[in-house]
Parts: structure tokens; C-alpha cells; sequence
């Protein structure tokens, strides 16, 4: 169905939508090339919000040269009114003769609707070209539009023994600085960063992304039950901030309003936050990733309500011991039926550490 030459142009357009990573949220990351005579002729990727699709962009590109060709694009086209008029249009007027997508959209506005009105206007549609590749570039995207929660991604720097932190709560520097920066290119990624009140009481951080560059901060999100963040807090002083609670303390709801956060109150039953709400919460605001720093409470809380779907793991060549603090708190178990399963995606040495990529599967 699909040749060598639709495979190189496709790579190529992921690799332009590869372009909007760290600003194109909360849109998908797309990019489009646009062919002719084996030629191409325009190229587009989208950059942010209110700003031209991909579609769009490459169009412009080609002029004239885009009547009769092919256009490959990582993301079906468009079909309604956003933010911008719909791209199937900018693609029937230019004259396109075929389309060539990596995937079909998501979005319930879309999904199917693009691929249709083109075919309505005689213009040949073939999707699913290196949709693997597509769905994990816009994996968060996919998951807030599907499911309604976003994508949680969590972090964790390691011991070879599995150990996060010493008993007393230290943490830096257990893995290296090259690990630390890689850690900060997926922070960039994120619509936002999560974590404990725990983990602010235990290293103050800043949340923030330091080690590389990017145009955009992700939204610090701060699971505090009982509104006990410190308004001295290192990640009060810049960026937006959200604090999820479970109680209505006026007097401190009052106070972090002041230094400029956000609180909302998601209770459940026990006086904790609901972390199922939490998510549905930030997807409301279309938040795509979470990237997830906290301490072992937090992250075994998300594990067991089935919130975690990937595991990003820096393993540095040192050992702890069993008095130092783990993963996760879990459950303890009866039975090794019981264990929870994870997919190794990727694993790779990063400095002097190893990174492990895996999805969680139950």
C-alpha cells in the first residue's frame, strides 16, 4: 500500500511535528510535507496554539506547486472550527490530490470527519503510515481525548537496590548531572509537574525547567491534602501553581492565593485528594502530560488507582541499603500473582546511569 518514498516523507513529517514538543500543547504535535513530481515542495509543522496547522503552513509553502500533489501529514486533517478554520479546507482549495496520514485524530470533533470531507472532494486519503510512531509522539494528546485523563509519566531517580532517598528524606544527588539534564528535556515535554507536599518538605524544589531550553514552563501541580505547603516554597516564587486539597482552609487558601496559586478542592472519602479527580481536573484545563516527582507515597498512590501509565527510571551504580526509602508504597502482597506488570519500552545509559522506559500494563 505504501512505498519506500511514502515512508521517507512521512519520517520526515514526524520529524517536523517533533518541532512543536515543547510548545505545541495543548494542541497535537503535527507536522506536514507536501510533494509533488517526488519533489517536495512545502513543509509545515505546528508551532503553538491560535497560531497556523501544519496543513496549513506547508501549504503556504508550496504555492501553486501544491495543486496535484500529495500531502503527508502526521495527524488526520482538521474538520471543524477551533481556533482556526479547518485545515481539510485550506487543502481541497489548494487542489491536493491525495493525502497520505500517519493516523486518524482522536479528538471526537474529528475523528473520521477529516478523512470524509476530503474523500468527499475526490481527494484519494490513505491513513495509517507509521501510526506507532505518530501515537507516541502525541501519546498525551491521545490519552486526554480518548480516556480524559492525560498521559502521567513518572520519574524516579534510583539506587541500583531501588532506593530513592535516605531514610531521612535526602535525595541529591543520587543519580548524575547528565541524567538530572535529560530529566528536565522530559519536564519540558509535560504540560505539567507533579508531586507531593512530602517531597517539598523534604527538598524544596523547584519544579521549573533549568536544563534546557524551552519557551514554555509546565504548570506546577502539588498534591496537599490539608494545605500545608510552606509559603516560603521555591516553587511559589515563579510559574503558575496548582494545589490540589482535601480541606477548606479558608485562612490558607487565602494566603497561597496571595502568592499567586491556585487551589482546588478535590476531597475524597478518607481526607485525602481524590486522585482520579485530580486527573479529569487537569484534563478539563487540556493538560496532555504529567510528569510526575514525588515521593514514594504519592507515586504508589498513583500506581495503585491505576493513574501511572509509564515509568521514566534513572538507575545510578549505587547502593542504599533497606533502611533508605523505595518506589513505591504498596500493599504487601500474598501472592506473586499479585505483581504489577511493566513493558520495558526503552533502556539506555545516560552519563554514568542507566534510563529505563517502561509502560505500565496493570
Amino acid at each position: 500500500m505504501f512505498s519506500p518514498a511514502d515512508r521517507e516523507r512521512m519520517a520526515e513529517a514526524l520529524r517536523l511535528a517533533e518541532k512543536g514538543l515543547y510548545t505545541a500543547t495543548p494542541n497535537p504535535r503535527v507536522g506536514c510535507v507536501i510533494v509533488r513530481d517526488g519533489e517536495a515542495v512545502g513543509a509545515g509543522w505546528h508551532e503553538k496554539t491560535g497560531e497556523p496547522h501544519a496543513e496549513v503552513l506547508a501549504l503556504r509553502a508550496a504555492g501553486e506547486r501544491a495543486r496535484g500533489a500529495t500531502a503527508y501529514v502526521s495527524l488526520e486533517p482538521c474538520s471543524h472550527h477551533g481556533r482556526t478554520p479547518p485545515c481539510v479546507d485550506a487543502l481541497i482549495e489548494a487542489g491536493i490530490a491525495r493525502v497520505v496520514a500517519a493516523m486518524q485524530d482522536p479528538n471526537s470533533r474529528v475523528a473520521g470527519s477529516g478523512f470524509a470531507a476530503l474523500r468527499a472532494a475526490g481527494i484519494l486519503v490513505e491513513s495509517g503510515l507509521m501510526q506507532d510512531e505518530a501515537r507516541a509522539l502525541n501519546i498525551g494528546f491521545v490519552a486526554r481525548m480518548s480516556r480524559g485523563r492525560p498521559w502521567v509519566r513518572m520519574k524516579i531517580a534510583a539506587s541500583l537496590d531501588g532506593r530513592t532517598a535516605l531514610a531521612n528524606g535526602r535525595s541529591r544527588w543520587i543519580t548524575g548531572p547528565e541524567a538530572r539534564r535529560d530529566g528536565h528535556a522530559w519536564r519540558a515535554r509535560a504540560c505539567a509537574v507533579l508531586t507531593g507536599i512530602g517531597t517539598v518538605r523534604d527538598d524544596d524544589p523547584q519544579l521549573n525547567v533549568r536544563e534546557v531550553e524551552t519557551t514554555r514552563q509546565p504548570l506546577k501541580v502539588v498534591v496537599d491534602s490539608r494545605l500545608q505547603l510552606p509559603l516560603s516554597a521555591k516553587l511559589l516564587a515563579s510559574g503558575k501553581v496548582l494545589v490540589a486539597a482535601a480541606v477548606e482552609d479558608k485562612p490558607a487558601i487565602a494566603a497561597l492565593q496571595d502568592q499567586g496559586a491556585e487551589v482546588v478542592l478535590l476531597p475524597d472519602a478518607r481526607g485525602k485528594v481524590e486522585l482520579t479527580d485530580l486527573m479529569r481536573e487537569l484534563a478539563r484545563r487540556e493538560l496532555n502530560e504529567v510528569h510526575v516527582e514525588a515521593g514514594f507515597k504519592l507515586n504508589g498512590a498513583l500506581l495503585v488507582s491505576g493513574l501511572a501509565d509509564e515509568l521514566l527510571i534513572y538507575v545510578a551504580p549505587s547502593i542504599l541499603g533497606d533502611s533508605a526509602r523505595g518506589m513505591f508504597s504498596l500493599p504487601e502482597l500474598a501472592h506473586l500473582a499479585q505483581k504489577r506488570l511493566v513493558q520495558f519500552a526503552d533502556v539506555q545509559p545516560i552519563g554514568g546511569d542507566l534510563r529505563i522506559l517502561a509502560r505500565v500494563l496493570n
